[in-house]
């Protein structure tokens, strides 16, 4: 089975970032069996100064396989469907 790596970039505090969290949560545990394993990290733009110029305006910001999946708000249909064909 592959493994799908997924990156939640915001910092402490950010309302955004922690429904974001949810969001990547809730798809996670309802995927199906057959779907790929989800490896989830998160990076923090206040320990980063790279990350914070890049992406300060934009957090919170999910990266499916390092590309830019989507920032400030996730739509959990379209979160799933990416994860589903991201192999």
């Amino acid at each position: 089975m592959s493994t799908v790596s997924l990156t939640l970039i915001g910092k402490p505090g950010c309302h955004l970032c922690d429904d974001a969290r949810e969001v990547i949560r809730t798809v996670i545990d309802d995927l199906p069996a057959e779907a790929p394993e989800v490896a989830v990290t998160e990076e923090d733009i206040l320990q980063d100064a790279a990350l914070h110029a890049k992406y300060v305006e934009e957090i919170p910001v999910v990266l499916i396989e390092g590309r830019v999946h989507t920032y400030w708000r996730v739509d959990p249909a379209r979160l799933r469907t990416a994860l589903l064909e991201a192999r």
